[in-house]
């Protein structure tokens, strides 16, 4: 049994994470940030939820760039082949469920 309280988490430099599980190759992490990542695709599906700050999501589909702002409790599913990119908005935390060792 685990509690973690994700305001508390700040490490030393931005996409840091802290390991919450690791259960069948899927990784749970929780994330600090105040830089945008970089564009990507996942080695699977991810889902990205944010739990405080603002995000600023971009992502492609059918080849144009969309962007969707992503408060606190809102939650992006990048399905398989889904290129996104992360621009947080001042601060933020993240929780990311994703395939161990993905990008």
């Amino acid at each position: 049994m685990k509690i973690t309280h994700s305001k508390n988490f700040t490490p030393a430099k931005a996409w840091e994470a802290l390991d919450i599980a690791n259960f069948d190759g899927t990784s749970v992490r929780l994330h600090w940030t105040d830089q945008p990542y970089k564009w990507h695709i996942n080695d699977g599906q991810e889902v990205f939820a944010v739990l405080d700050g603002v995000v600023e999501m971009h992502y492609r589909e059918a080849g144009e760039v969309k962007k969707a702002m992503l408060q606190c409790g809102d939650i992006f599913y990048a399905s398989i082949g889904t290129e996104h990119v992360a621009h947080p908005q001042g601060t933020a935390r993240v929780l990311v469920i994703e395939k161990e060792d993905s990008v």
